[in-house]
């Protein structure tokens, strides 16, 4: 008996790797099963006795490979085409069944295995392509096959998307990323699964730790720049260090930039009291906003009433007749640079008469500092009454 999709499975097998892997239709006829079923397991052979003549059937053996043979084709994982020879052989009598589970069966089977491991193509990462393409030329034997499409698939399509996972990581680490996972990448697949377990963590370590004493080189705040100094002279695990960097260190920066809006603003002019106000009931972004914009903006607003209260000159308040409007102070504050998100410096606070707030770690509260501020300004009206 013949089959033809036996023969043609067996064709395609043997042609040259490059047609296997850009004919991927093959693997979609209706004779195989469906995606991501095993095929059915084979049932064992049955000799016939010894004493039967060639042409006789042993008594009740027809029935028991008929019995064989409806169990191999109900099974749920068997083909279109195992369900067609099986029932083609019942029909044809007792050597057909026979010849069917002895020969036929096992036949159909690579067959139905080679279609399972084609239709693997369409999702496949190069390693796994390179393997289907091997399996499909040197696999000769059922065992080769069962084997690839239980078990080596899956190890070489884990490999495949750790592959994928290392170069995403590459891109968008830094030294030591790029280091530990391009060694990876050139290594087994056993070095891939173990840096994506463990190595990309003590590699992400090593980068976290520059990245901390870069901020630390580039910030004024004490707040911050106090954590990071107590981090650093720790222990901490990697994902300690991923964590303040990730979170942490924005919430201490807001904290630096709130005490150096509280030193800005005591004594300010009514601009800069009004907009400095604002930004300390505001976001961490409206603080940023104002150190970078707004306090310039605002302590811009109160110059300008200033100088147009000033008398003009030659009249009365000007007594030198030169138009300077006395010994009017308006020195104020510094300028700061914004404190944001980014790693740029925190603001430095102007000189002038204001008292300095010291913020002691990264508990420090705008409660305390206001505090301290209010205390100062009623030591100061006790002085002047």
């Amino acid at each position: 008996m013949k089959f033809s999709r036996i023969a043609a499975a067996v064709t395609t097998a043997a042609l040259a790797p490059a047609v296997l892997i850009a004919s991927p239709a093959f693997a979609a006829g209706p004779d195989a099963p469906a995606t991501g079923n095993q095929p059915a397991p084979t049932a064992p052979d049955q000799a016939v006795p010894d004493q039967a003549a060639p042409d006789q059937a042993v008594p009740n053996q027809a029935e028991e490979d008929r019995k064989t043979i409806l169990a191999i084709i109900a099974h749920p994982m068997a083909s279109e085409f195992m369900q067609e020879a099986g029932r083609k052989a019942i029909a044809d009598g007792p050597k057909a069944m026979r010849k069917f589970i002895e020969v036929d069966q096992h036949n159909i089977r690579m067959d139905d295995y080679r279609i399972a491991i084609l239709r693997l193509l369409p999702d496949a990462g190069p390693g796994l392509k390179e393997g289907i393409n091997k399996v499909l030329t040197h696999g000769n034997t059922i065992e080769k096959l069962r084997q690839f499409y239980d078990v080596t698939q899956h190890e070489l399509r884990l490999d495949d998307n750790n592959k994928v996972e290392i170069s995403r990581l590459i891109a968008g680490g830094g030294t030591g990323v790029k280091e530990a996972g391009k060694k990876a990448l050139d290594g087994t697949a056993a070095d891939r699964a173990e840096f994506l377990k463990t190595g990309r963590h003590r590699a992400q370590a090593q980068d976290d730790l520059v990245e901390l004493a870069r901020i630390d080189e580039g910030w004024d705040g004490p707040i911050l720049s106090e954590a990071i100094s107590k981090l650093m002279d720790g222990s901490p695990t990697p994902s300690a260090l991923r964590h303040f960097l990730e979170v942490t260190q924005y919430e201490l920066r807001d904290q630096d930039n709130r005490v150096a809006i509280a030193q800005i603003i005591d004594g300010a002019g009514p601009e800069l009291l009004k907009a400095g106000r604002a930004a300390l009931a505001g976001t961490p972004a409206d603080r940023t906003e104002f150190l970078k914009t707004g306090l310039q903006e605002a302590r811009a607003k109160d110059q300008a009433a200033k100088d147009k209260d000033k008398p003009a000159p030659g009249k009365d308040g000007d007594t030198k007749g030169n138009g300077t409007g006395g010994t009017t102070n308006t020195t104020g504050n510094t300028a700061v640079t914004a404190q944001g998100n980014n790693g740029t410096p925190l603001a430095t606070t102007g000189a002038g008469d204001h008292t300095t707030l010291i913020a002691g770690g990264a508990g420090t509260a705008l409660i305390a500092g206001a505090g301290l501020l209010l205390a100062a300004r009623m030591r100061r009206a006790g002085a002047e009454g």
